[in-house]
């Protein structure tokens, strides 16, 4: 009996297969199209179920005995259907500008504080509500024949299942879901004009579906007695992914966006939250919560230096058999050793990483990234290097700010790409003041939707269980106490950066 985890994401979708041990057995990805530009960013939703038919009909056709798959995926972009869950139109993304004046009016209408209060999260155009108050006044003939909203979590569930069930941390990125009562909230839907009935039913992250419809099971040669369950947020399936079940645990999701994951063990204080824009999202553990402290550019400035600077070092790096990352950190380290400088602190450069906007705690979509302290004699590793301290120096901002909201991490586990990397490792060791334990792990979210499924399915007890059968630690990285101290020396004038270079651009 095998289980595995679909991860929908914004441009691709990827299904893993694990056996009852918790081993990895195999995975189908297939990327599908989005849509940008200045009027909007859109995604074609039958061409994304297109993908997730691919990956499971590829994974079916391996292995027969698929007994349940959990269903994660990014938040905020929704899309409206018919009765039978037919798009009526493109779904609207979490980036699509559009919605901006409506979340104005929403939140004048209920106050930023009380949406918080409600929603745990302070107003913003990225979440569904506003978007769907626009689609609403814009295109009322489509809003008309609507039935159903969906986030893509439970668009798939119902693809497949027939079950429009939502769980509670993919519908708290909504902005219209109550987080002390979990349900969607009257007051906020209310004062939005849309109908509460559109969303599908809340329940409890790891909730079964049901098994595939025939015709589900026909399409992808499914057992029609596989289950599907609705896992979460896909950053909530890293979390579970990574072994974080308490606030002694937060997780480090070093991929294309940098994310810093806290949980709190009770309802933090929104009035501490709303400053830093951190949401309140409910957690696997009942009575538990997480926040999302992130950047926006954590391995895609990593992907960007290589890709636009690093060409011939690219080179260089393939005919010796190494990557270019390992290649740059490197002779980032043999040059400084060269010069008589200390390669593992500070570089002595400053990179604002808010390449593609800053996220927490600004939410500033104008902001843009620089790089200070270039010189003639910089080489490109250097760069790199800058570039690696740039996102930790924005994690540790977040982080400084989400413990004065509450959060008491004492230890961080840390998946993804960037996790491979032991330079960056004990960067962030360093520069937090805390132990961080890389996990074997690039792609935790699969791994934490097979968790919830192997619990639904009876194949484990308790998340304890699936934990020790698929959580794999490989290396730990301990602060250095005197490298903590450069690094907040450097860290003083980090903070002053943002404000710096936003008054020039």
């Amino acid at each position: 009996m095998k289980i595995a985890g679909l991860d929908v994401g914004t441009t691709g979708c990827k299904l893993t297969v694990f056996d009852e041990s918790g081993k990895e057995l195999g995975k189908s990805y297939r990327d599908y199209p989005v849509r940008r530009n200045a009027g909007g960013h859109e995604i074609d939703v039958s061409a994304l179920m297109e993908g997730v038919y691919a990956v499971i009909e590829d994974m079916a056709a391996e292995y027969p005995d698929i007994a349940g798959i959990g269903v994660t995926s990014f938040g905020e972009t929704f899309v409206m259907t018919d009765e039978k869950g037919n798009p009526l139109a493109p779904a609207m993304l979490y980036t699509d500008p559009r919605g901006r004046e409506e979340c104005r009016e929403l939140a004048e209408r209920c106050g930023d504080t009380g949406i918080a209060r409600i929603t745990g999260v302070t107003p913003h155009e990225m979440y569904g509500l506003p978007k769907i108050m626009w689609r609403k006044k814009h295109n009322p003939e489509i809003f008309e024949k609507t039935r159903h909203i969906f986030q893509m979590e439970d668009y798939v569930v119902f693809a497949l299942t027939d079950n429009a069930q939502i769980d509670y941390s993919l519908a708290a990125r909504s902005m219209a879901f109550d987080i002390n009562s979990l349900s969607f909230s009257d007051e906020v839907l209310e004062a939005a004009g849309i109908d509460k009935g559109l969303f599908s039913k809340p329940v409890a992250t790891g909730t079964d579906a049901g098994p595939v419809t025939p015709e589900a099971a026909k399409r992808t040669g499914l057992s029609q007695d596989t289950r599907i369950v609705s896992v979460s947020h896909d950053q909530v399936a890293a979390c579970i992914g990574a072994g974080a079940f308490d606030e002694r645990v937060a997780v480090d999701g070093a991929g294309t966006v940098q994310c810093l994951t806290p949980i709190f063990d009770g309802m933090p204080e929104v009035m501490k939250m709303m400053p830093g824009k951190y949401v309140i999202v409910p957690y696997v553990i009942p009575g538990k919560y997480v926040t999302y402290a992130f950047s926006y550019t954590g391995g895609a400035l990593i992907q960007w230096c290589t890709q636009n600077l690093a060409k011939h070092e690219a080179a260089l790096a393939a005919s010796s058999h190494t990557t270019v990352n390992e290649f740059l950190e490197k002779d980032y380290i043999q040059n400084r050793k060269l010069l008589g400088l200390d390669p593992d602190g500070p570089s002595g450069m400053l990179t604002l990483p808010h390449f593609a906007g800053a996220a927490t705690p600004y939410m500033d979509t104008g902001s843009k990234g620089a790089i200070i302290g270039l010189t003639t004699d910089s080489r490109v590793s250097d760069i790199y290097r800058s570039c690696m301290e740039g996102v930790t120096y924005e994690m540790y901002l977040n982080y400084q700010n989400v413990v004065k909201a509450g959060a008491r991490p004492e230890i961080i586990h840390a998946t993804g790409g960037g996790a491979h990397s032991a330079v960056w490792m004990q960067m962030k060791a360093d520069m937090l003041g805390l132990p961080v334990i890389a996990l074997g792990t690039v792609d935790a979210g699969t791994v934490g939707s097979a968790m919830l499924t192997g619990i639904a399915v009876n194949i484990f007890k308790d998340l304890a269980e699936a934990g020790s059968k698929m959580i794999e630690k490989t290396s730990t990285y301990e602060p250095r106490p005197a490298y903590h101290e450069k690094y907040r020396a450097v860290f003083r004038r980090y903070e002053k950066l943002y404000d710096a270079v936003r008054g020039f651009v």
